[in-house]
């Protein structure tokens, strides 16, 4: 994609609110907490019971909207070589660690939780080309535990940049989390702005560095997807 085609791309993501992953069930959710707050109405009347109903509906229903956000962010400096937060939550690891599944070798680990306050849209954390994309089954283990990388369902996600170095962008399931979406697609060019994909409730995104990056976050500092500068690569 060259830069006219992203600037048009990102024009027409401006018209976008809610993230369309989340239309069905803002939907449904609506009318089934309307449903029990009109059935609690006249069960009740205009009494203490009906409006605890309907405060505890609509903080239900803010959580929700929250959740399925889909916040336009554009990064706007330079990104050559630079490495962005590919999802807003908390640092929870920031350590070398064998990567066993593709690179087979030791790499630089940054993840990030997202909570269920967190908007979970996904981005591309470099500018670069596709090279693979690959779903897995596996467990739904709480989403912060070490374990989640490897043995929950994922989606993984490699980028070659044009400098030739390869990250690795892993999407994980959480204890809740039912649902992964990848919209990247292999053989394709990708940039940083664009969304990768989206995640269902309490979940994770790992991001897998070569050796003698410059990390620029620190554990358990908070992120903001697109914005946040988690790492520079090696010139």
């Amino acid at each position: 994609m060259n830069a006219i085609g992203k600037i048009k791309k990102i024009k027409r993501l401006k018209k976008i609110r809610i993230h369309h992953e989340g239309t069905p069930t803002l939907i449904v959710s609506a009318i089934v907490l309307l449903g029990l707050c009109t059935a609690a109405y006249f069960a009740f009347g205009l009494t203490v019971p009906f409006y605890v109903l309907v405060v505890l509906a609509g903080v239900t229903y803010a959580i929700l909207v929250n959740f399925f956000r889909c916040p336009i962010r554009i990064f706007g400096q330079d990104t050559e070589g630079i490495v962005v937060a590919p999802a807003d939550g908390k640092v929870v690891v920031v350590e070398e660690v064998e990567e066993n599944e593709y690179f087979h070798d030791r790499r630089l680990m940054i993840s990030i939780f997202m909570s269920l306050v967190n908007v979970h849209a996904n981005w591309f954390p470099v500018d670069g080309y596709v090279t693979m994309v690959r779903h897995e089954n596996g467990n739904f283990h709480k989403a912060f535990l070490p374990k989640a990388s490897v043995e929950n369902e994922r989606s993984t996600v490699v980028i070659r940049t044009s400098d030739d170095s390869e990250i690795l962008v892993r999407q994980i399931a959480g204890a809740l989390a039912r649902r992964i979406v990848t919209y990247a697609r292999a053989d394709e060019e990708c940039y940083i702005d664009e969304h990768l994909g989206f995640i269902k409730f309490g979940s994770r995104v790992d991001v897998y560095l070569p050796l003698g990056t410059e990390v620029c976050v620190s554990h358990g500092q908070s992120t903001v997807g697109n914005n946040t500068v988690i790492a520079k690569l090696k010139s």
